[in-house]
């Protein structure tokens, strides 16, 4: 289980480059990738982004890559047309204002377009250096994660163990629930009718009143979904999404047994049950 929030940085340093690697991320409901990397370095995009898929199915991941070289290979050229375009114009401009100064070659090779310099950049060399930066980069941010998500496991699977005994006490009661309320409307009908009761029509009421009133269904359902939250704890190496499915439907049932419950017992397990789900809930948000 892996925690959606993360952190690493690493760098390589060498006496005429540095070289750094951020990966942070964020709750997001699907994966939101965003790479910035140096302009001339575009073309690793694709290959970084699906180094980061490879390791991770949801979050909002940034990605920052800085590249800091002092002696960057360069190749000058020079447009010698060019070059005698500008002498030529600037030559007609001083004999007009009346200059006889000599025109200075720095204020031709200055102009532009006269001296053109390019970078060179080898996109398959900087790779080289970037790819292991990265995996290191790429390890420590998934440790960060996984750390942070055993965690979360922990303080989840403690919260569950309080479902399961809210559970337990829902199943504990329920027989006595039946009993109660059978006596509860027994007795109301008896103060109602008084001695004009139907013995057999009062049963009848009772059994289709306990048919609406029971808890039995919910309380198998409860166990079926409590068994599901741990298996997919225990078994999925991604369960964000499917565990918030499964919390719905415990929701569901809880609130169904409240809506039901005349036992004060049942109505106090009713609120931890809501209470340990709520922060289920709240740790589920964070998990990839």
């Amino acid at each position: 289980m892996n925690s959606m929030t993360g952190y690493a940085y690493e760098e390589l340093n060498k006496e005429d480059l540095n070289l750094s690697v951020e990966i942070k991320s964020y709750n997001s409901k699907y994966l939101d990738l965003s790479v910035i990397i140096p302009s001339f370095l575009s073309r690793l995009e694709m290959p970084l982004r699906e180094k980061v898929s490879k390791n991770i199915c949801r979050g909002k991941v940034e990605v920052a890559v800085k590249l800091r070289e002092k002696n960057m290979p360069v190749t000058v050229s020079a447009d010698v047309e060019a070059a005698k375009e500008y002498y030529a114009e600037i030559e007609k401009v001083s004999q007009t204002l009346g200059y006889t100064e000599k025109i200075p070659l720095s204020l031709i090779v200055s102009q532009e377009g006269v001296l053109n310099a390019q970078k060179e950049f080898d996109v398959d060399s900087y790779w080289k250096l970037i790819e292991p930066v990265f995996d290191t980069a790429m390890d420590k941010f998934c440790s960060d994660r996984k750390r942070e998500g055993e965690n979360l496991r922990k303080d989840i699977e403690q919260k569950v163990e309080k479902l399961e005994k809210c559970a337990k006490v829902f199943a504990d009661w329920q027989d006595k629930m039946e009993v109660i309320f059978r006596e509860n409307i027994q007795k109301r009908f008896n103060e109602i009718l008084g001695d004009a009761v139907d013995e057999q029509r009062v049963m009848q009421e009772i059994a289709a009143l306990l048919v609406k009133y029971t808890i039995n269904e919910e309380i198998v359902r409860l166990d079926s979904h409590l068994k599901a939250l741990n298996a997919e704890i225990e078994n999925n190496p991604a369960p964000g999404r499917k565990l918030d499915f499964i919390c719905q439907e415990i929701n569901r049932e809880i609130n169904t047994i409240g809506s039901k419950n005349q036992i004060v017992e049942v109505g106090q397990a009713v609120i931890e049950a809501k209470d340990a789900l709520e922060n289920i809930r709240e740790q589920i948000r964070n998990i990839e």
